[in-house]
Formats: structure tokens, sequence, C-alpha cells
């Protein structure tokens, strides 16, 4: 397994192809890694484009195919997600899949390791911020699937939900996955800057538009986050 990440680690999402274009054009290093949003190419018809397109993308590559109910685009069932994730994985050094779908796609995770890809666990809730104890069970969870990393991407629509996320980010404990932890929403922007800066180990940025609200574009984020470190 490759090295465990560091925090603040930048990742520019490629959701389309006017985002592929944008991801063509960085220079090495503009980035820390490009996330691979196969689910939104699958819905578009677009994987051979995609396909075509990964060798010439100068940063490692986190591959995801997101699930229905967590952002994912269309309707993709398991089997389909599993023949997606099974297509790009030997491009990718970061394997994304919920927490909800670890049982359902535990061979896809077991290819990943095998590989030497680390596995990201993620969680997302596009209506709140979950209390403290949810959080906390749900990196519990994370731990006994064999996460390396646990995501969180949450709405923050307020100071409090911003101090949750924060909260769960810096009491966790000595055993659990690293953390990569971010807001949505009205205290998006602000949350990602203090939860990278406070340890997230991955911070997601857009590269043509933002995805939902709240989005840094990701070389500004990694600016911000180099000034911030001054």
């Amino acid at each position: 397994m490759s090295a465990p990440l560091s925090p603040g680690r930048v990742v520019g999402t490629i959701h389309s192809p006017a985002a592929l274009t944008a991801a063509l054009k960085l220079p090495r290093g503009a980035v820390d890694f490009l996330e691979l949003r196969v689910d939104a190419f699958a819905e578009a018809g677009k994987c051979d484009l995609l396909e075509r397109s990964v060798e010439r993308l100068r940063a490692p590559l986190l591959l995801t195919v997101r699930h229905p109910l967590e952002g994912g685009a269309g309707r993709l069932g398991a089997a389909q997600r599993r023949a997606l994730y099974r297509r790009f994985l030997p491009q990718a050094s970061l394997v994304d899949v919920e927490l909800r779908s670890a049982k359902a796609l535990e061979d896809v995770l077991a290819a990943a390791r095998s590989q030497g890809a680390q596995v990201i666990l993620s969680h997302h809730d596009f209506r709140k911020t979950p209390t403290l104890a949810k959080l906390q069970a749900l990196r519990r969870a994370a731990r006994r699937a064999g996460a390396d990393v646990f995501k969180v991407a949450a709405t923050a629509n307020g100071a409090r939900d911003a101090a949750v996320l924060l909260d769960f980010l810096t009491a966790r404990g000595a055993s659990a996955p690293a953390l990569a932890v971010m807001g949505m929403g009205t205290f998006g922007k602000v949350s990602r800057l203090v939860l990278a800066r406070a340890g997230s180990v991955l911070n997601y940025g857009f590269l043509d538009r933002a995805q939902v609200p709240g989005q840094w574009p990701a070389e500004l984020l990694k600016k911000r986050l180099a000034e911030l470190a001054l």
C-alpha cells in the first residue's frame, strides 16, 4: 500500500467533458489528485473519451463511481458501478466507495487493495450536518470495513454545523482512519479552508464549475491553503 496521505491535499474533480479539458491543461503540481467521476461520464455516454484521456492527466487519480443516493449521476446499479470501477481501476491511486456500498462492492475494494491503491469510504449528506455522535459511529463503521480514509461531505448551514465538522475532525482517535472532512452550502467555503488547515487529508475543488454550493476552484484552494500554511 502507498504511504499515508498528509493533510491538506487538494483534489480537482473531473465530472464533465469541460472539466476533463481543464484537467488536461493543468501543469504538474497544480493539484495533488484528480478525481474521475466516472458515473457522470457514464450518464453522458462519454466513458470512452475519459478512458482515452486518462494517461495524459498529470496527477495521481482518485476513482469514484458515485451511488445515486449520494450525488451520483444517473441511476447506476451495483453491477454497472462494479463494471465501471473495474474498467478504470488499473489507473487509480485512490478508490472511493460510499460506506453504504462497502459490502456490495467489497470485491472492488479487495482489488484496489491488491494493486496498492488506498481505499476511501465516504458519506455524503446534502441536507444537513449529522450529529457528532452519528459521525463518530460512521467513522467506526468505516474503520471496521478497512478504510484507509473516511470522507465526510455534509451541508453546513451555519457556524454550529461547521463547528461539529471541526470537532469530528480534531477529536479522532489514534486508531481511526485518516479523515477527509468538508462542508457544503452556506459555510462550505469557510469550512473547507479551516478543515483542510486542521488536518483534513483530501480537500475537493472544481475545475470548470462548482458541483455543490461552497466549493472552491481547485487551483485557488491549493493557493489559499499554501497562504494559510505560512
